[in-house]
């Protein structure tokens, strides 16, 4: 099994009944986890509901000889995040990981979104990630240990035309995670973020057939599982992967251009050294920004 293993874990997938969320539950499972499979069972927009996806990965799961248990709340309301995480703690008595995985599309171009399409990507993504992720943390907290791996896209990191209110859901995960990384630390629980990039009934429709063939849910599953594991001793860090590329991605400043006296013509004058990063720093608090503004002052570039 490797150093990867989760024996005596409980792990926590929501979305799970298709595509990388069941991925990701058959292999934590073949890594001797008890699995909390999570899944609506909804379609692609979010609209209905069913047993089956859930209950066939659990039966898959059961048939391989691992341990699973089927949770078919949704995540967008407080009630049905702590319904999750109940499951696991009433069925397993522990928790030890969570990954937040569910979510729908609702792509409009901005002009034509309605407040409706606006909001309910957001009540599954990032409210899911939220109400899921608390009574998690609390749990684990208390225990001392916990893994968590929220996932985002690269529609939030990057953009993409056609999914604003997708992207601004995936890009407030980061900064959800970003303050959980931060408040967990002293506990032994670890955040990170990955924006995965694989073909799944979500974007299927995006990638033309050949590249699709390229991008496998199972590329992606090795990093979550990494992730969510005690060998992990990364947190507060965002991922990329698809297509078996594995690669950080940093959100990054520089000490800049400094001119308390500036006015807009001389920002103007000098915006490409405001905005050419050559040295990269990558923060890991809002107070580790700090020492740029003396490091600006000390260098003086008026």
């Amino acid at each position: 099994m490797g150093n990867v293993n989760f024996e005596g874990k409980t792990v926590i997938v929501t979305g799970a009944g298709n595509g990388l969320g069941r991925s990701y539950a058959l292999e934590f499972a073949a890594r001797g986890a008890n699995v909390v499979v999570n899944d609506l069972g909804g379609s692609v927009d979010g609209s209905g509901g069913a047993n089956a996806p859930a209950d066939l990965v659990v039966e898959e799961i059961k048939k391989n000889g691992g341990e699973a248990v089927a949770n078919y709340s949704s995540v967008a309301s407080k009630e049905g995040g702590e319904s999750i995480v109940t499951t696991a703690l009433e069925t397993y008595g522990d928790l030890h990981a969570v990954v937040n995985n569910a979510g729908i599309l609702r792509d409009r171009s901005f002009s034509k979104m309605s407040e409706e399409d606006f909001s309910l990507v957001l009540d599954v993504h990032l409210k899911g990630t939220f109400y899921v992720c608390q009574p998690a943390f609390n749990h684990m907290k208390e225990k001392g240990y916990g893994r968590f791996v929220n996932v985002a896209s690269p529609s939030g990191l990057f953009g993409n035309f056609g999914q604003l209110n997708y992207g601004a859901a995936k890009m407030g995960i980061v900064g959800l995670t970003n303050v959980m990384a931060i408040e967990g630390a002293k506990y032994n629980i670890k955040a990170n973020v990955l924006a995965p990039n694989a073909t799944t009934r979500m974007t299927e429709e995006l990638f033309g057939e050949d590249f699709a063939k390229m991008f496998s849910v199972d590329n992606v599953t090795p990093l979550v599982v990494y992730l969510a594991s005690e060998e992990c001793q990364t947190s507060h860090e965002i991922f990329s992967c698809g297509a078996g590329r594995f690669a950080r991605v940093g959100i990054s400043t520089h000490v800049g251009y400094f001119n308390p006296k500036a006015d807009a013509d001389d920002i103007s004058k000098n915006f490409e050294k405001i905005r050419k990063i050559n040295e990269p720093i990558y923060p890991g608090s809002i107070l580790d920004e700090m020492p740029l503004f003396n490091e600006a002052m000390q260098k003086g570039d008026i």
